[in-house]
This record gives C-alpha cells, structure tokens and sequence, in this order.
C-alpha cells in the first residue's frame, strides 16, 4: 500500500519530468528556424526519455515514480527549404531547416501541460487527504 507521502514523492517527479518536457519543447520552437548550430548545420529536435524509476527493497522492488534516462536528438531527416539568397543555402539554392515541426510541439506541449496538471491534482489529493486524517485525530 502506498502511503501519501509516497504518493506526493512520486507526483513530484511527475512534475519534474513535465516540466524537463515542456522546457525542451520550448527549446525546440525557439530554434524552429535555426540553420547554423555550434556544431554544424541546423538545430536537430531534442525528445526527453523517461523510464520509470524502480528503488530495489529487502523483498521486492517499488516504483518511485518516473525519471529522466536520456536527452536524445530525433533522427528524422531535415526539411529542405528553396531559398537560394539564404547563407546557409546550398549550390541548389536549398537550406537546410530544422527537423522541427511546431504543431507536433504545441499538441506535445498540450500533453505536458495536462500531465503536469494531473500530477498537481495527485499531489493536492494526497495532501487533502493527510488533512483529513489529522482532523480525525484531533475530533
């Protein structure tokens, strides 16, 4: 059985992990058009990993919650854009653009908001609940 603080423990790496998610993803959209890193051409995606997170006891094993493993780059290949008085453009006239694509990063940006939320509202329940259990033993 979980007790509530347990509960509120692994609510709070829920909500660490949202918000590593949506940090990325506002990195993402800041560099949407970003053609020239420090490395070499244009900004590649970046998509957190999570795993859960698993604490080995006496005589089982609990999960406590969710980590980050990894911050990997998304291989899809870059988008191609004609513009050939670009700097970055190619003797084609062709740059090439980010593998970013902001929709998909508003609706994951969406989906990391409502997790979060989610984690709060866990949180809130659990604290409401040591709440109510020290009224009882005050009555």
């Amino acid at each position: 059985m979980l007790s509530e603080f347990k509960i509120m423990s692994i609510g709070a790496t829920g909500l660490t992990a949202q918000r590593l998610r949506i940090d990325v993803i506002a990195t993402n959209i800041a560099n949407a058009e970003t053609t020239r890193t420090e490395t070499g051409g244009p900004y590649r995606r970046k998509v957190p990993v999570f795993s859960e997170y698993l604490v080995r006891t006496k005589d089982r094993i609990e999960s406590r919650g969710v980590k980050v493993v990894a911050l990997k780059e998304d291989p899809s290949p870059f988008r191609l854009v004609y513009d050939p008085s670009h700097p970055d453009a190619n003797e084609d006239g062709y740059v090439q653009m980010p593998n970013v694509n902001v929709l998909k990063e508003m609706v994951d940006l969406i989906s990391a908001q409502r997790a979060y939320e989610a984690n709060v509202s866990t949180i809130n329940a659990a604290k409401d609940m040591v709440s109510a259990a020290l009224e009882i033993g005050r009555g």
